[in-house]
């Protein structure tokens, strides 16, 4: 765990349209993420932290299994997207929630060592230029036997089409780029299980998460829905013109129309992983 900078920064800016993209992530992911939390054995009572919750998606599905005993800490470090998170709890009547506007990589975490049963993380570390300091910081905060689940990339260049599309396939290199340009490290994922055995985990499981998808499929649309700001981005950042993002969108859409067309996802790396009780790191 090498990475010197003190920030993370995210790729996308967080307009209307990236909390919708936000909330369809979540509804494609949502029946994964309950399937991992209840693998890893989060239950009434408990205290969990969700980091990086940014509208509070997961935050509320949380709420409801930890239930009026237990306490979800969010920490999001965007002040727009945690007033967003306030006020879904606040419709849903969720009172065991606790946000907290905070940049993990500066500030730390806003819990007590050792308070928390479980952790959840998804897309958070990719977009760190230092990823030690979280995983430092979730070590401390979970209790020996405490369990943090991650989803993260391992690969993102599995997102292809089949029959293969160059254009897409060159549109996910510079999305590459931009992402490391910016510090992060799409597919840290590789990384992990090693930095988690030295900040004191025993990795319990590792499951390879990719789908085959035609249009039709639910799925399809949220990789598709970053497409458009994608291209927007990868403009203005001056690594591909104005008609060849033209060009790229064109494709995906004529693509997307038929039904023979087949994508294959980024593949994702489900890990549960458990602070080991003698709290001693590697």
């Amino acid at each position: 765990m090498t990475r010197t900078s003190r920030d993370r920064k995210y790729l996308h800016d967080f307009d209307d349209d990236a909390l919708e993209r936000l909330e369809l992530q979540h509804r494609v992911w949502r029946a994964r993420a309950l399937e991992a939390w209840q693998r890893a054995g989060f239950t009434a009572g408990q205290s969990l932290l969700d980091v990086g919750a940014g509208p509070g998606f997961a935050t509320v599905d949380l709420a409801g299994i930890v239930g009026p005993q237990g306490r979800v800490h969010a920490v999001e470090r965007s002040a727009r997207l945690v007033e967003a998170l306030r006020e879904r709890a606040r419709r849903c009547g969720y009172d065991n929630i606790v946000a907290h506007c905070r940049d993990v990589a500066v500030d730390g975490l806003p819990v007590e060592d050792g308070t928390m049963d479980g952790a959840w993380c998804r897309w958070i570390f990719a977009f760190m230029r230092q990823p030690a300091v979280l995983l430092e910081a979730l070590a401390a905060a979970l209790r020996p036997g405490g369990v943090l689940v991650v989803h993260e990339y391992l690969d993102y260049r599995t997102w292809r089409l089949a029959p293969r599309s160059l254009l897409l396939e060159r549109f996910v290199a510079e999305v590459l780029g931009s992402w490391r340009d910016a510090g992060g490290e799409p597919d840290i994922a590789l990384d992990l299980p090693g930095w988690l055995a030295e900040a004191g985990f025993e990795v319990r499981e590792l499951r390879p998460v990719l789908d085959i998808i035609s249009p039709a499929s639910f799925v399809w649309q949220w990789p598709a829905s970053f497409i458009d700001s994608s291209l927007r981005r990868l403009v203005e950042l001056g690594r591909i013109a104005p008609a060849l993002a033209d060009e790229i969108g064109a494709e995906f859409q004529e693509r997307s129309r038929d039904p023979a067309s087949l994508m294959i996802t980024p593949a994702v790396v489900e890990i549960i992983a458990v602070r080991r009780e003698d709290g001693e790191q590697d």
